[in-house]
């Protein structure tokens, strides 16, 4: 006799007294031997990474003679006046501003141009632009201090050593070649179609950069600024060139101030860099969407 019989409309009806097969529970998903190794790797990835950091903000909170005797990793009694010390005698108050001046501005600067730049060769059609390219190319090659004799030797023409100008104009121009390059591979990935559309409407080339292009294009623009802002941060060998009053300088001056073999002061040190990174940090959980998107939509293309 069968467990079950058809009922009216078709419906099926268990039969009493009949007993039905044993349903089998659900399978659970197999774990992957792949996905295993590969978490594996990304979570020592993060240790690894992590690490450096913790390490550096439970130095900054030990005395001298337990940072250098090395058996605690958490402090036995946290040492906040080492970022006291830190802040008013390495002066990163002044240093600080500096910096924030100088890689908000030369950001700013570096986005305009390559922008511009990027558009120019995404979507113009002009004499020499293969050579333009190239041309850009080749000045991503040469080194840095390679280029600061002739950097400097224009400031002088210009009247703008150890002036805060000076040192931004070299930053941007520093920054421009290869954010043109990442600049222009997110508006050659963009479709035309709502160029035209805009064209069509009567906007001009101009409007359409500024209200259509450019929204879509913050990804890039966000990838961009995070990239030229931690060079224009961490940039110090310039500094030193152009910069005679130590009251221009930028933060990296006032990390300096604590490196001495006469009078060592390593966990003074760690406080000012725990205190150097700290605006840089916010930035990054600031533009950390845009990021995201920016490397996935270079991973597309």
């Amino acid at each position: 006799m069968s467990a079950e019989e058809a009922g009216p409309g078709g419906r099926v009806a268990r039969v009493p007294g009949d007993v039905s097969p044993r349903e089998e529970p659900p399978r659970r998903p197999r774990v992957r031997a792949d996905r295993v190794g590969l978490y594996g790797l990304l979570g020592l990835a993060a240790i690894f990474s992590v690490f450096p950091l913790l390490w550096m903000l439970s130095g900054s909170l030990q005395s001298l003679d337990e940072l250098l005797g090395g058996e605690n990793f958490i402090p036995s009694e946290p040492q906040w006046g080492n970022y006291v010390t830190a802040w008013v005698d390495g002066e990163l108050g002044t240093y600080l501003l500096n910096s924030i001046l100088y890689t908000g501005t030369a950001v700013l600067g570096i986005l305009t141009v390559s922008s511009l730049a990027g558009y120019a060769l995404a979507r113009l059609e002009f004499w020499g632009k293969g050579v333009f390219t190239v041309v850009i190319l080749a000045v991503m090659i040469i080194p840095a201090p390679a280029m600061f004799l002739s950097q400097y030797k224009l400031l002088i023409e210009f009247g703008l050593t150890n002036s805060r100008l000076g040192y931004v104009l070299i930053l941007i121009t520093s920054g421009i070649p290869m954010a043109t390059l990442i600049m222009r591979s997110f508006f050659v990935s963009q479709p035309k179609a709502l160029e035209e559309a805009a064209a069509i409407d009567g906007a001009s080339r101009l409007r359409i950069f500024v209200s259509v292009i450019l929204p879509l294009a913050r990804p890039g623009l966000a990838a961009v600024a995070v990239i030229q802002g931690f060079a224009a941060w961490n940039e110090y060998l310039m500094a030193l060139v152009i910069f005679h009053d130590n009251s221009l300088m930028p933060i990296q001056r006032g990390l300096t101030s604590f490196v001495s073999a006469e009078t060592p002061q390593q966990q003074i040190l760690l406080a000012a860099t725990v205190i150097s990174i700290v605006p840089v940090v916010v930035f990054y959980l600031l533009a950390q969407r845009h990021i995201v998107k920016g490397v996935g939509a270079g991973a597309i293309k």
